[in-house]
């Protein structure tokens, strides 16, 4: 339901990959009536022919499939919408390959099915997610990559919100942990997307794992 308006608002349109149909099934079953699953595909090749033919508004796709799995998937089709990483592996080189190829987010299967629902909404609308014991992973890495001032353009404040970016904070999160509007908390963000040139709010994480913070 839109708050400002009180109409419903329109079911997020999403394609699920997995190699598993009772996988499928059951998130067909479980995701509720926000989502309207527009597409099926059980490989790597298939999801990418189908989220080319019906532009979903969201992708969730299993890690390990035939024919180049998740990462794969998400390679030949971040651009089109947000993908998000649905898996049982909880591997930190997993995660981080599929962040450095453009994932929106990093779930685990035995999540909540709750949980997985608010984090697909999250994702369609442009946050990165991720199940809270992998974001330590990333933060991790941030940690062990050394810092460049060619590499990185950002102001001290920048650095910050991207830091809470990373650990998947929403815009009203990032106000309240720096004491500004959640507008102006945007308005951060937009800023660092224009400088790293970058086109969604998940391609910060990539550059965070990439270029590293403290």
């Amino acid at each position: 339901m839109n708050a400002s308006t009180g109409t419903p608002l329109p079911p997020i349109r999403t394609v699920l990959a997995d190699d598993h149909e009772i996988v499928r099934s059951g998130m067909r079953n479980e995701l509720g009536d926000r989502f309207e699953v527009v597409g099926e595909a059980d490989d790597a090749d298939g999801a990418i022919d189908v989220i080319n033919a019906r532009l979903p508004d969201l992708v969730v796709s299993d890690l390990h499939m035939p024919r180049g799995g998740g990462l794969a998937v998400v390679q030949a089709c971040a651009t089109v919408c947000p993908i998000v990483i649905l898996t049982v592996s909880e591997a930190e080189r997993d995660l981080l390959d599929a962040v450095a190829a453009g994932a929106a987010g990093y779930l685990l299967k035995n999540s909540p099915i709750a949980d997985v629902r608010t984090s697909l909404i999250a994702a369609a609308a442009g946050e990165p997610v991720f199940s809270p014991s992998l974001a330590a992973l990333v933060l991790g890495e941030f940690r062990r990559m050394s810092r460049s001032a060619d590499t990185n353009p950002l102001t001290e404040r920048e650095r910050q919100v991207l830091q809470l970016v990373a650990r998947g904070h929403t815009y009203k999160e990032l106000g309240a942990e720096l004491t500004i509007s959640p507008k102006t908390a945007e308005n951060h963000v937009r800023n660092i997307l224009g400088k790293l040139h970058l086109s969604r709010r998940s391609d910060l994480v990539r550059y965070a794992v990439e270029h590293g913070l403290d």
